[in-house]
């Protein structure tokens, strides 16, 4: 008796710790919550695992259905199993064979909500087998959205005269197989990203830029978003304008006003030095004279009488 619980209280254990790794080998990853925009599309990313000895990949049959009926199919490889409202409108972008069950459906309706679960099967006969296994622990819900989400757009509150400015719209999806475009109200040349975000999201980015124009001021700039469907939204902002900031208007004034003193100064100089020159040449010319100088011919002299000789000649017979 001792041995034969022994016995079960092994197999418990044993049951216990290989139940999750046997049991953790079908599983899908799927992301439980998306926005969707009416009448355009969604991808939802979709990836699972299962025990590969048992499923060849070759033989793989991927089905997704809503999870409120395994037999309500919104995709099948065969178009007449599918409900009679999906026919057409769901694909599946994924390979099975690398283990990606990624689904898009287009149109969507208002009422298309899900939850939608993805659900594998081997494929013999075009009939399944025993080995099958829906992940209804793991589907996708839909928040239907009516209205086109709006861009976003990045720029500088102020744009100066004639400088590069550059403006950034962008604008978030969940259909990367008919990502939105975005169209601006000017034609200039622009950059266009996208990248892939987590849960789903996906984002489309356009990059313009332009020269600002006096014209340009409070001009409206405008991004549009088409979404698939012909669903379109816009963001738009006034354009401002101003001329580049510097300071010509003080500095011009100073150095012209510097300059002319420096070129009167220089004059005013070169006049007193030529002046101070001349004045020095005309006291060495009044040097070399001798005083009382009166002229070329000299100072009158006053003629001397000589009295004896006029006294003798009186005496003279």
């Amino acid at each position: 008796m001792e041995k034969k619980t022994k016995m079960m209280v092994f197999c418990l254990l044993l049951s216990v710790i290989c139940s999750p790794v046997l049991t953790g080998e079908w599983k899908a990853e799927v992301v439980q919550k998306l926005d969707a925009l009416v009448s355009s599309c969604i991808v939802i990313p979709c990836t699972f695992t299962y025990p590969e000895n048992n499923l060849p990949r070759s033989k793989l049959r991927g089905i997704w259905h809503l999870k409120s009926d395994k037999n309500q199919r919104v995709y099948h490889e065969d178009n007449t199993r599918v409900l009679e409202n999906f026919r057409g409108r769901t694909k599946l972008l994924g390979n099975l064979g690398q283990n990606n069950c990624t689904l898009e459906i287009t149109e969507i309706e208002d009422h298309g909500n899900g939850p939608y679960c993805f659900r594998i099967e081997l494929a013999e006969n075009e009939d399944p087998t025993i080995n099958k296994f829906s992940f209804v622990e793991d589907c996708a819900a839909l928040n239907v959205l009516p209205d086109p989400p709006l861009p976003e757009l990045i720029y500088s509150e102020t744009a100066f005269l004639g400088t590069p400015y550059t403006i950034t719209c962008k604008v978030f999806h969940t259909c990367p197989s008919h990502s939105p475009t975005l169209k601006w109200s000017r034609v200039e040349s622009f950059m266009e990203h996208h990248r892939k975000l987590p849960y789903g999201l996906w984002e489309v980015e356009s990059i313009i830029t332009l020269i600002p124009e006096e014209k340009d001021d409070h001009k409206e700039v405008t991004c549009t978003a088409t979404f698939n469907g012909q669903r379109t939204s816009s963001n738009k902002f006034k354009l401002r304008v101003k001329r580049t900031l510097n300071y010509n208007h003080i500095i011009i004034p100073i150095v012209v006003a510097i300059g002319t003193s420096v070129t009167f100064g220089i004059l005013f100089v070169f006049i007193v030095k030529r002046y101070k020159r001349r004045i020095a040449e005309l006291q060495s010319q009044d040097g070399r004279k001798p005083r009382g100088d009166m002229g070329d011919s000299g100072p009158i002299q006053p003629k001397l009488c000589n009295y004896k000789e006029d006294l003798d000649g009186d005496n003279k017979p």
